[in-house]
């Protein structure tokens, strides 16, 4: 018969286990530091040589890293899925920068619709009070804080989807958009008119998520990205024209 004698776990395989389902979901994210090892351990209720054994399997599999005097952290790597190489092709071609975005569209509106479905009230609740402090910050016009704001707001529906996958795979791609790889975000809040109607697009996202009609979210979802997408095609192509102008000033002040 296929049955073999039941093993006890080890208190350090259960710490183990709950280290990597926070990191899988998303709680811990990479860069987070852990709370001290004193803490930790009461926090979990275990001694701390089960700690200490937990957290350096989790160190040689990569998913923990020990900075000195500093203390245990998620690992940074884990918020990268591309390569240097390929960070630096995307940064230098614009077509990155189009192809980003309608890969944004697609998945994002596919996760706004599963978090109007699945998202639980907690999750819903979040992105209510980030669209409150993005309400907030709207009057103060700080391009950083709103722009960090609206990343935080799109990371927040896509941890409302309640898929690790796309979580992961969508974190890596802020943090790209974060460190100014894909366009600078700053450049949508500029314009008085961009920025009234990028709040009044976010307004619609909550709202349909809130009322949890998953077809108007993801509809509402694409409809910002779109908007964000034509106006960021608008600003190129003013960029373009005037490198031309200027060439053409130059040209007669040569003349002159």
């Amino acid at each position: 018969m296929p049955f073999q004698k039941v093993k006890p776990e080890k208190l350090s395989s259960a710490v183990i286990d709950q280290i990597e389902l926070l990191i899988l979901r998303g709680i811990l994210r990479p860069g987070e530091r852990l709370p001290s090892e004193r803490e930790l351990s009461d926090r979990l209720g275990v001694s701390r040589p089960s700690l200490r054994e937990a957290v350096a399997d989790l160190q040689e599999r990569g998913l923990l890293t020990s900075r000195a005097g500093a203390g245990i952290f998620v690992t940074e790597v884990l918020g990268s899925a591309f390569s240097a190489a390929l960070i630096q092709l995307f940064s230098n071609h614009d077509e990155a920068v189009f192809d980003y975005l309608s890969f944004r569209r697609d998945m994002e509106g596919l996760a706004a619709e599963r978090a109007a479905t699945y998202g639980t009230d907690a999750d819903l609740q979040v992105i209510d009070e980030l669209y409150q402090k993005m309400t907030a910050v709207h009057g103060k016009r700080n391009p950083k804080e709103e722009a960090q704001l609206d990343a935080d707001f799109h990371l927040a529906i896509i941890e409302a989807s309640h898929n690790v996958i796309m979580l992961h795979m969508m974190r890596s791609m802020y943090q790209l958009l974060r460190e100014g790889v894909f366009y600078n975000r700053q450049i949508m809040f500029k314009q008085r008119t961009t920025r009234e109607a990028l709040l009044d697009q976010h307004k619609a996202i909550n709202e349909a998520l809130q009322a949890r009609e998953p077809q108007q979210a993801r509809a509402a979802v694409e409809q910002h990205l779109t908007y964000v997408e034509e106006a960021l095609f608008r600003d190129r192509k003013l960029q373009r024209n005037e490198a031309i102008a200027l060439q053409r000033l130059q040209r007669e002040r040569d003349r002159g």
